[in-house]
């Protein structure tokens, strides 16, 4: 809102300094501070809001050393995330703009399925909390939001150089140049791989002519379980104190890297990668998004004054998805969310082996001592504030790989 004040102010009025709006570090960086301030102000009165409520978390007897300590703590904390991310993007970010448009119902729909839940498991007292089926169809629903979005809107596009050619003869020599065109796409990148451009339509190839307009039976599907998967690893790794908020906060930190890079054409010409129209305004977002989980973090950190719940899991994890699809890096991420990975990975392993060997021998066995994978580290001894750091850690390089790709091909 503020954007298009400030746009009026300096187009219409020609008022001085009104300008600066114009340009995406300048909102990045108010978006950010922004989303800071509310997160830690705002936020320790949401946690005592919650707590009047009696929103407090039910503690299930996993013999975790200091599991019972937690309980009663103010749950569904994951409103402090979307509040904080939502006000700042409505006052600085191009609210015309397709991308900030996919994420703010991203953020709003996921954040109310995960609202959902944790009211059932609260309020009705029933641990399971919205059914699984019903997860499923709002993951599966806002993929086929943001997939047929993403194929069918004419906004999303990518520049490429199979536009027409224009030739230039000069006094030794004749230059054939071809002239930039912005076109729909369903092209992707591949990491580490030069010239590493790889279109989901030529899956389909095989079927003659014509293949191309047949492509998002192909690219939706994938976006679809994209966001299933990484909504769920981000619920999945929600287990102790500050753990998702601090994984996701780095991996969001990379996704604006990619997404800043991918929107400027200067860039993006530098480092040879595919130019996006337009995602540069998602950096915005990624900014306050960013905010918004650091200043969660205050309060987050152990001991813990609040969880996020399943509100504020869901959504990092929906919101961490469609910006990776969106910036057509959607196959980095199990390199750059690989903590939601291993973590997803552990309960899958863990379960798969439990059934096979009771299957067999008659008597479930295990790899891990309990699945996720942090509450195997539990077991073993290892305090979660040791746990949790070493999770950064690794995350953060995770990170700085990422980033790499884009030169090392």
């Amino acid at each position: 809102m503020l954007y298009y004040l400030f746009q009026y102010l300096d187009k219409v009025m020609d008022v001085p300094g009104t300008g600066v709006f114009q340009y995406i570090t300048f909102r990045s960086s108010l978006a950010l501070l922004l989303s800071l301030l509310l997160s830690t102000i705002y936020g320790k009165r949401i946690i005592g809001f919650l707590s009047r409520q009696q929103v407090g978390e039910t503690v299930r007897e996993l013999g975790l050393a200091g599991q019972n300590e937690k309980a009663g703590t103010p749950t569904m904390g994951g409103i402090i995330i979307i509040f904080a991310t939502l006000v700042p993007v409505i006052l600085f970010a191009k609210l015309h703009n397709i991308y900030v448009v996919l994420l703010i119902v991203t953020t709003l729909w996921m954040g109310t399925i995960g609202f959902i839940d944790d009211y059932i498991k609260i309020f009705k007292k029933d641990k399971q909390g919205l059914k699984g089926i019903f997860k499923v169809f709002g993951q599966v629903g806002l993929g086929l939001i943001v997939g047929s979005v993403l194929y069918f809107s004419p906004a999303v596009t990518v520049r490429t150089d199979t536009g027409k050619r224009d030739i230039f003869k000069t006094t030794t020599e004749t230059v054939i140049k071809q002239t930039p065109v912005e076109e729909k796409s369903t092209a992707t990148t591949i990491p580490f791989f030069k010239n590493n451009e790889f279109d989901y339509a030529e899956i389909l190839a095989w079927t003659g002519e014509g293949y191309e307009k047949w492509a998002w039976l192909i690219f939706i599907p994938v976006v679809i379980f994209i966001i299933t998967a990484v909504s769920n690893g981000a619920n999945l790794t929600d287990g102790i104190d500050g753990l998702a908020a601090g994984t996701s906060a780095v991996s969001v930190f990379a996704l604006a890297v990619f997404t800043f890079v991918s929107g400027n054409i200067f860039f993006s010409n530098y480092l040879n990668i595919m130019y996006i129209p337009n995602s540069g305004e998602m950096t915005v977002f990624i900014a306050s998004f960013l905010g918004a989980l650091i200043g969660f973090l205050w309060y987050n950190s152990y001991p813990a004054s609040v969880f996020m719940g399943d509100t504020g899991s869901l959504t990092i994890g929906g919101i961490i998805a469609v910006l990776a699809i969106a910036v057509r890096k959607e196959m980095l991420i199990p390199l750059l969310c690989g903590i939601f990975l291993v973590e997803n990975f552990s309960v899958v392993l863990q379960v798969s082996y439990f059934k096979y060997t009771k299957k067999r021998f008659g008597e479930g066995r295990r790899i891990f001592l309990m699945s996720p994978l942090h509450h195997h580290y539990q077991k073993k001894g290892y305090h979660e504030s040791k746990i949790v750091t070493r999770f950064w850690i690794v995350a953060i390089m995770l990170a700085i790989l990422s980033i790499v790709t884009l030169k090392l091909r």
